[in-house]
């Protein structure tokens, strides 16, 4: 049996610093384009475009990718979802990047649209893309954003739900969500987390009503 090489331990790594691999996660095909499960891509294509980086196929790593001046990769793995690991490591690997200068973007069910929440290491609710990539690195130790998508409230329902587009108003709620994630960019690439983390975690709050004086 062939074993999978793993990338080694990185038990002294760093959580904070500075990411060298950010990671979209979604489906490659226009038939997933729009669906939930790819706010990841979302995300990953407008912080492209944001940072001025072209994207483009390369196949030694299984995806799309591009990389900034400053030497920061940006990945779409085209493997789809549940093998995403074999982009994230191909790509790794190559430039041994420690799991823990990762920081991977991926809808999130258990967080309603508009909600998002940058976390370390910790669980993979159950998450196919994330599973597929801990178990490639040997680790859950990498950053995560997790971007709400909402949940169907049948688990007997969820694959159904997250390969269809979101409602038009759960869909303007992420937009939002992703813009407050840009704007968090700055931080995030000085490797100011706890920052960021303010940042992006805290939803604003709705305008006041227009009440009497």
């Amino acid at each position: 049996m062939r074993l999978r090489r793993r990338l080694p331990p990185q038990r002294s790594a760093s959580p904070v610093a500075a990411p060298r691999l950010i990671v979209g996660l979604g489906n490659p095909g226009a038939e997933y384009e729009d669906t939930r499960h790819n706010a990841g891509f979302w995300l990953c294509e407008r912080l492209a475009a944001k940072l001025g980086v072209a994207l483009k196929r390369e196949s030694r790593f299984h995806g799309i990718a591009g990389r900034t001046h400053e030497q920061t990769w940006l990945l779409m793995p085209q493997t789809f979802m549940n093998c995403s690991g074999q982009a994230v490591a191909a790509l790794a690997r190559f430039y041994r990047i420690p799991p823990a200068d990762m920081l991977v973007l991926h809808d999130e069910l258990d967080l309603p649209p508009g909600a998002l929440r940058l976390k370390f290491g910790g669980g993979l609710g159950g998450h196919n893309g994330l599973k597929d990539i801990a178990a490639h690195l040997g680790t859950q130790d990498f950053w995560r954003l997790r971007i709400g998508v909402g949940h169907p409230g049948d688990r007997n329902q969820v694959v159904d739900y997250v390969l269809k587009k979101p409602r038009s108003e759960e869909r303007s709620l992420i937009e939002e969500a992703l813009d407050r994630a840009l704007d968090a960019w700055p931080m995030l690439a000085r490797g100011e987390y706890p920052a960021a983390t303010q940042k992006i975690n805290t939803r604003p709050a709705p305008p006041a009503s227009q009440g009497k004086p």
